[in-house]
């Protein structure tokens, strides 16, 4: 009894300790929270995979009542900012200088041929240069030419020639709004950022003032350390991850579908596995600078890089798409993802969470073996 009564003793003062510490270094707080807030806000607000507004020339060789319907349902378009131009020439010029991305071309016989069974050909031009932002121009305004095809043929009677109807519905971001998806892929970036970079900087700290090797002389076992250390930075990434999600919901309009505590429960299997690569690190590479590298390197490039969170994995090559698997935060992003998104489909949060828990056991494990009370 009075074993288990030092122990917890001992246990409580490290975690006060490591509190303590935690207030008396602005440093800490600045990067659970306002490091959060500001990738949020810079992230949420200034990043953005949707395409609005896209500049594009119009050259109408002959203007006629049809152009003038054609022209008018791009102009009504939030996807389009037309700009009418007199000839190609001009919009060559316009596009290779960068203030237009596309070129749609009306020609002379357009009005004639448009009632003529062969039909009229509409020139498209896409600056291809940024070949994301060109397929989905090059989408966008497919799109707004078949529906104009289709509503002008409505208006005259006639059937639309298109031997098959789609109908497009998209399930679980209708909006198609990038920024859900975003977000909450950013809730995994501050998440690994507090885990890892913070207590592997902390710890490293330590080392280089020479409170760790103190603290080792003293009759505290490994696991007590390590407890104390993880707890007060569990309790200060769990705040983040609050803050976060607060922010994603009521600031940004990200639907949370899925239940809050599922979210906190996988949340808190992640931060383990974050606070385990932290200390894993801090306890291999003693000092701040080397520490902070490589936290970077293998912890936060990789969360934003290979976690699907902006590329998608099932793009990427085969070989690519294998090292992703060595990465939490890829296990992470697709439960965040689906949880905000899609709501509780257990068929994908409970593989991930196995993987982040069997993640968790191995660092926190190597964390405690390089850690056990000894000096080097």
């Amino acid at each position: 009894m009075k074993a288990r009564g030092g122990r917890a003793m001992r246990l409580r003062g490290l975690v006060r300790k490591e509190f303590l510490q935690i207030l008396r270094d602005p440093s800490s707080i600045a990067i659970a929270f306002v490091m959060s807030v500001a990738l949020l806000l810079l992230f949420g607000y200034g990043l953005s995979l949707d395409v609005e507004r896209v500049p594009v020339a119009l050259v109408i060789e002959q203007p006629s009542a049809d152009s003038a319907d054609f022209a008018a349902s791009f102009e009504g378009s939030r996807y389009f900012s037309p700009r009418r131009m007199p000839d190609m020439g001009t919009a060559s010029e316009a596009l290779l200088a960068g203030s237009v991305d596309a070129i749609v071309h009306l020609r002379g016989e357009f009005a004639a041929r448009e009632r003529s069974a062969a039909g009229a050909a509409v020139q498209v031009i896409v600056n291809g240069v940024d070949a994301n932002n060109a397929r989905l121009v090059e989408g966008y305004l497919e799109g707004a030419l078949s529906t104009w095809l289709a509503q002008h043929a409505s208006a005259k009677g006639l059937d639309a020639p298109i031997p098959v109807r789609i109908e497009h519905r998209v399930w679980y971001n209708p909006d198609l709004r990038s920024r859900n998806f975003l977000v909450p892929g950013l809730v995994v970036v501050i998440m690994t950022l507090t885990g890892a970079l913070l207590t592997a900087m902390v710890m490293a700290r330590e080392w280089e003032r020479g409170t760790m090797e103190a603290l080792l002389v003293t009759p505290v076992a490994a696991g007590e350390i390590l407890v104390g250390k993880l707890l007060p930075y569990f309790v200060l990434g769990i705040g983040g991850m609050l803050l976060s999600v607060a922010m994603a919901r009521w600031l940004f309009g990200v639907p949370l579908v899925g239940s809050f505590w599922l979210l906190l429960a996988t949340s808190s299997v992640f931060l383990l596995v974050a606070l385990g690569m932290g200390l894993l690190i801090s306890s291999v590479a003693k000092s701040q600078y080397v520490a902070g590298q490589v936290a970077l390197i293998t912890t936060f490039l990789p969360a934003f890089l290979l976690s699907g969170m902006i590329f998608e994995i099932g793009n990427m090559p085969a070989v690519v798409r294998a090292i992703t698997h060595l990465f939490a935060a890829r296990y992470f992003v697709a439960i965040v993802t689906t949880l905000f998104l899609a709501g509780d489909v257990w068929s994908v949060i409970v593989p991930n969470t196995l993987a982040l828990a069997l993640m968790a056991l191995i660092f926190l494990g190597l964390t405690w073996r390089n850690a056990r009370k000894r000096l080097e």
